[in-house]
């Protein structure tokens, strides 16, 4: 660790993966109400559930992208972070607004929370993964221009990277196209549209651009490979991202009113969204192959690798199997988007914080060559469970939503079962789902006892 301002990100870290838990239990959770719509009623419904864990995986993702960008950008700028002060106090007002929102949801009812934290002043509670009362927005809001702010001024003050410019524009991105929360029009499809600026702009946009970020820097620490080829990548993949996640947020647009236009560039940009991710595979694997050194935390190479392949399968392969216009037809909203959003989310987003927190943690801790090695075999144990179990989890809900296709939306009208009578035919498939997520927990479990194992290992003082 070259700065101290760096151990500001611990915390963040830690916080994460603390929510990161949470997530997966609440999960499972819903995972067995789709075997048994009474599993923890009436104290944990399913809507409570899905807001909880959806709301979770944000947050939790949130926290890691913040503690990363508060460990590599004094790094990458050669300077300490302007205000250590100011990224500890927005640490503990964002998770103590976080908590305070989760427990909100379990503990209240939905309408009774709208109405104690005063929505009807500016209404914008009541639409998925934005949930949020508005006064937990308004924190979110001050929270990040607070982190912005502090990361913008330490670029603005030490050395100007393209790890670092990419770094921030992503941050940047994410601060502004969340202002769209707080636009709730009543109308439906107005509503639609620009909810769409908030959840698509993010996962398809600029968080793009947080991940390529973080990618690279962890790519050179541990490769050894010259800025100026890594750097020359990350322009590629970022251009196409952006290209296509834009135009290619159109594939939303399809059937909630806008003009027909958008079935034709949804559909053309949509497919080309896998290229960028296919880009990121051959970024990926070539640096590493090119590496001037072997770095001894293996693992965080590992991890890198990993996001790359795991964010082509999830965010480019399943998200094109259902992208094209006449396709999206009929499988919209089915548990093929499901199956897309779990492996996306895990692959893309998840695994780039547990690929920093990998690499950074162990410097944190005073390992700068990573943790010891009988650490290190066990994380490569959680890599492995989480990757497997994550893709059977996704081939499940795939085949779920295949099923779900073939029996409620292909048959002719008067022949097709209804949604109700689909689930129960699809049981079997929400059990193996189950049984996968309850192999992901034990690998989450054990990536995270391998942070407390193996101290005596002569890795660690190596």
């Amino acid at each position: 660790m070259k700065y101290t301002s760096q151990q500001v990100a611990k915390p963040y870290f830690v916080f994460a993966l603390i929510l990161f838990v949470g997530q997966i239990l609440f999960g499972l959770a819903m995972g067995a109400q789709y075997i048994s719509g009474d599993f923890l009623f009436p104290y944990i419904p399913f809507n409570v559930a899905r807001m909880v864990h959806t709301n979770l995986l944000i947050v939790w993702l949130l926290f890691g992208f913040m503690g990363a960008a508060y460990y590599l950008v004094p790094e990458e700028s050669n300077t300490e972070l302007h205000s250590p002060l100011l990224a500890r106090i927005s640490f503990w007002v964002f998770a103590a607004a976080g908590v305070a929102t989760i427990l909100g949801y379990l503990l209240v009812p939905y309408s009774r929370l709208a109405e104690i934290t005063y929505n009807d002043l500016l209404p914008t509670m009541g639409r998925e993964f934005l949930e949020q009362p508005t006064i937990t927005k308004i924190g979110i809001v001050i929270v990040c221009l607070a982190f912005v702010y502090n990361i913008g001024m330490t670029i603005l003050k030490g050395r100007k990277t393209v790890i670092n410019m990419v770094l921030i524009t992503g941050l940047i991105g994410l601060a502004v196209f969340f202002l769209f929360s707080f636009y709730n029009p009543s109308n439906l499809v107005l509503d639609k549209y620009f909810w769409w600026w908030v959840v698509h702009l993010w996962v398809e946009g600029v968080w793009e651009l947080i991940l390529g970020a973080i990618l690279a820097f962890v790519l050179i620490k541990v490769t050894g490979v010259d800025r100026e080829v890594i750097e020359k990548w990350l322009y590629v993949v970022i251009a196409l991202a952006l290209i296509s996640g834009l135009i290619g947020m159109g594939h939303h647009y399809y059937w909630i009113g806008p003009g027909k236009y958008w079935l034709w560039m949804g559909s053309i940009f949509s497919a080309l969204e896998p290229v960028p991710f296919f880009m990121m595979v051959m970024f990926a694997f070539k640096v590493v192959k090119q590496r001037r050194h072997e770095h001894k935390n293996q693992v965080a190479t590992l991890w890198a690798l990993g996001t790359a392949v795991m964010a082509f399968l999830g965010a480019g392969i399943w998200g094109f199997i259902h992208t094209l216009a006449p396709v999206n037809y009929y499988t919209h909203g089915s548990q093929l988007t499901a199956a897309h959003g779990h492996l996306a989310f895990f692959g893309a987003y998840a695994m780039i914080v547990m690929t920093i927190i990998s690499y950074a943690m162990p410097i944190l801790r005073g390992r700068p060559q990573g943790n010891p090695r009988t650490a290190q075999r066990l994380e490569k144990f959680a890599f492995w469970t989480m990757c497997i179990s994550m893709i059977g989890i996704t081939l499940a809900l795939t085949a779920a939503g295949a099923g779900q296709i073939a029996l409620q939306r292909l048959p002719e009208a008067g022949k097709a079962l209804s949604f109700m009578n689909t689930q129960e035919k699809l049981i079997p498939f929400y059990w193996v789902r189950e049984v996968f997520g309850l192999v992901f927990f034990v690998g989450l479990i054990a990536y995270l006892s391998s942070f407390f194992v193996g101290k005596t290992d002569k890795l660690a003082n190596a």
